[in-house]
């Protein structure tokens, strides 16, 4: 694929986006924590970021196209099929940032074009 794929994004992360994000956090932060920081997420105005930039600040790795996540992922983008935005939190004692939810796509999009803008929430 290439920098002209279009890439489409829903307006919103949706409902189980948040689900997932507050189970992802639970194993980082305790839960009084994981829900005050799930609940500022789904307050938080949408802003963007390049791929590159998220996963520079993450320190994670890319997934490759072998990952069935990431695989579907892109396919969904080959198909048109809208992606939801990811969520993301700061982390100001680790000076990261932690994905809370949207990594596979981050990885799916990243192969496709690095400076993407990528849709997000964060705080």
């Amino acid at each position: 694929m290439s920098k002209d794929t279009k890439i489409i994004w829903f307006t919103n992360p949706e409902d189980h986006d948040y689900r997932a994000s507050l189970s992802y956090l639970n194993l980082i932060f305790d839960n009084k924590s994981a829900k005050k920081i799930v609940k500022a997420l789904r307050e938080a105005t949408m802003t963007s970021f390049k791929a590159k930039d998220i996963f520079r600040s993450s320190g994670l790795s890319l997934l490759g196209i072998s990952n069935g996540h990431v695989e579907k992922n892109t396919k969904k983008i080959q198909a048109e099929i809208g992606l939801p935005p990811l969520l993301l939190v700061r982390d100001d004692r680790q000076r990261r940032l932690i994905i809370a939810d949207g990594y596979h796509r981050l990885c799916s999009v990243y192969l496709i074009d690095e400076d993407a803008d990528i849709p997000c929430k964060i705080v």
